[in-house]
C-alpha cells in the first residue's frame, strides 16, 4: 500500500488524498487494517481517473470504541488531528494547495472538525457520495444497518483483495438496531463477534460497482478546487 511515484511524477499535482484508515477488529473473516485497505483502495481508484497525488495511508487512528477486542491500536483525536493538519501543512510547503482526506473509519469523527476549521481541505466520501455508491452498487444492507464488516466492506474487499478475507463470512450476518449508547459503552455490548451488518449479501460485483460510483462521485471534489473535468 505505497504509490510508486518519484519527485519528478509529482512536481505539478496540486491536489492529494491521504487515506485515512484504522487497525481494529473486523470481525472473524476480515482483517484489522480493514479499515485501512478500504481507503487505500478508495483513493487509489480515485488517483487512476482523476489528476491527484496519492499518498500512503495512516493506519492508526480513533478505534476506542473497538478496545474490547485483541489486535485494535487507537490514537487519540487530539493525536490525529496533529497528523493530518502536519501532513497538509507539509503538503503546502510543496505547492500541493489541496489536500482531500479519504476516510475508511467512521470513528474518526474528528476529520470533519479538522475539515471545517483548516482552508484547502476536504473530507470523502461524504454521505451523499456513498448514498450515490451504494444505490449503484445495489447494496441491501441499509447504510445505519451496514456498521462494521458488513456487506459493504466485504463486497470492496471480495472485489480487490479476496485474499485478504478469511472463511466464515456467509454466515456471520448480525445486527444490532439500537446503538444509543456505543460512545459511551463502545461496540462490545452490541456484538459479541465484532460484527455488525450482513456480510452475506457481499458480493466482488457489488464491491467493483462501489469503488466506480466513489471515483464518478470525486469529480465534484476537484470542482470544488477548480480542476473539474480534469478527469483522466
Amino acid at each position: 500500500m505505497f504509490p510508486s511515484d518519484t519527485t519528478v511524477d509529482v512536481r505539478d499535482q496540486r491536489v492529494a488524498v491521504l487515506p485515512v484508515g484504522s487497525t481494529e477488529q473486523h470481525g472473524p473473516h476480515l482483517p484489522l487494517a480493514t479499515d485501512s485497505v478500504i481507503a487505500w483502495t478508495i483513493a487509489s481508484e480515485i488517483a487512476a481517473k482523476h489528476p491527484v497525488r496519492l499518498l500512503p495511508p495512516v493506519q492508526f487512528s480513533c478505534s476506542q470504541e473497538h478496545a474490547g477486542w485483541p489486535g485494535t491500536v487507537s490514537i487519540s483525536a487530539r493525536t490525529l488531528i496533529s497528523v493530518v493538519t502536519d501532513i497538509a501543512d507539509s503538503l503546502r510547503r510543496n505547492g500541493v494547495t489541496s489536500l482531500v482526506l479519504v476516510n475508511g473509519h467512521g470513528g474518526n469523527y474528528v476529520l470533519s472538525n479538522v475539515v471545517q476549521e483548516s482552508e484547502g481541505l476536504a473530507l470523502f466520501p461524504g454521505r451523499d457520495d456513498w448514498a450515490f455508491a451504494r444505490e449503484k452498487a445495489g447494496i441491501e444492507t441499509s447504510a445505519y444497518s451496514d456498521m462494521h464488516a458488513g456487506e459493504l466492506e466485504t463486497s470492496i474487499l471480495l472485489h480487490a483483495h479476496p485474499d485478504l478475507i478469511r472463511p466464515g463470512y456467509e454466515t456471520a450476518d448480525h445486527l444490532a438496531e439500537d446503538r444509543r449508547h456505543m460512545l459511551t459503552l463502545g461496540l462490545a455490548p452490541y456484538t459479541e463477534s465484532g460484527v455488525i451488518g450482513r456480510p452475506s449479501l457481499a458480493s466482488a460485483r457489488k464491491g467493483e460497482l462501489l469503488l466506480a460510483g466513489l471515483a464518478e462521485s470525486f469529480r465534484h471534489y476537484l470542482d470544488l478546487f477548480g480542476l473539474g473535468g480534469a478527469a483522466t
